[in-house]
């Protein structure tokens, strides 16, 4: 109910962060799992021929609230074989290293693949494994996903995703909206510089809500998947949290020009949130999805 901390949440805003919350929820109730067991004691976890890891942040031992679980290393599951997918080390930089503790129990690992090039750096230099470098699951199986309704399809718009902006960035992106009568609309988080705000919306709202907009600003690593996916136009700006992570998914893409900084013009952003991606990521793109497919067929063999 407090994404956006320090800064506190206005009141009004907490019935709609407890919507889009049960809107996840329900959306999770809809994919086959397994029993749920408690993450400091998977005595109970159900065994496995398999054990996929992942994806996301896995391994970032600074996550608040994941960091250091001892499950995601691969402690306490009762599996014949662990393998890694599309795993991450999040905003932990590999110039930091990986304490050996936690690098022993990756050694023990059938499997391990990554989804950017840190993560790689210290699987390679602290693991001492070799890892495959794979496309985020929304990006390798978009025919999964579903689409929900989307209020804005009649009009128009600018579909804004994250929260903290530098001012800067809200500037730009703000004159580009403006001269040419686009709204910009801040769906999940609230932006006050946005002019819409649709913040109960659920993951198939907000998969159809990226699909359906003119552009898209983000400052999410998701935001800029789905830009990808949609082949949308679209800017992006790094963030402490988030660094590792977009800018090596627009390394790995070829999508490197969409990360804006101060120093971008006004014309880039022109630019950039007027014209689709190169269709050399598209073929990029491809090329990540045979390797992921091949990285999976061999472990999950």
């Amino acid at each position: 109910m407090q994404p956006l901390l320090p800064e506190r949440t206005p009141r009004g805003d907490i019935p709609l962060y407890a919507s889009k919350i049960r809107k996840f929820q329900s959306a999770l109730a809809s994919v086959p799992m397994s029993a749920p067991f408690a993450l400091d004691d998977p005595d109970g976890a159900e065994e496995c021929d398999i054990v996929v890891v992942g994806s996301d942040e896995v391994w970032n031992l600074r996550h608040p609230w994941y960091g250091g679980c001892s499950l995601f290393y691969g402690e306490g599951l009762s599996a014949k074989r662990t393998v890694s997918y599309a795993a991450t080390f999040g905003n932990h930089p590999a110039a930091n290293g990986l304490e050996p503790y936690w690098a022993e129990r990756l050694r023990k690992f059938d499997g391990i693949s990554v989804r950017d090039d840190n993560s790689r750096a210290i699987i390679e230099k602290d693991v001492g494994r070799e890892a495959t470098l794979v496309l985020d699951p929304c990006l390798q199986f978009p025919e999964t996903i579903s689409f929900g309704p989307n209020t804005l399809v009649s009009r128009p718009y600018i579909a804004v995703y994250g929260h903290s902006f530098p001012s800067w960035f809200q500037h730009a992106v703000r004159h580009w909206a403006t001269t040419r009568s686009l709204p910009l609309v801040s769906i999940g988080y609230r932006n006050e510089w946005a002019d819409e705000q649709w913040l109960d919306a659920g993951p198939y709202e907000f998969a159809a809500c990226i699909a359906g907009a003119e552009a898209v600003a983000t400052n999410f690593f998701h935001g800029c998947i789905f830009s990808l996916l949609n082949a949308k136009p679209f800017v992006t700006v790094l963030s402490d949290y988030r660094s590792n992570k977009i800018a090596d998914l627009a390394h790995t893409a070829g999508a490197e020009r969409h990360v804006v900084s101060q120093a971008t013009p006004q014309a880039g952003y022109e630019t950039l949130l007027a014209e689709a991606p190169s269709p050399a990521i598209a073929r990029r793109l491809a090329e990540l999805r045979r390797q992921s497919r091949t990285y999976l067929t061999d472990v999950l063999a």
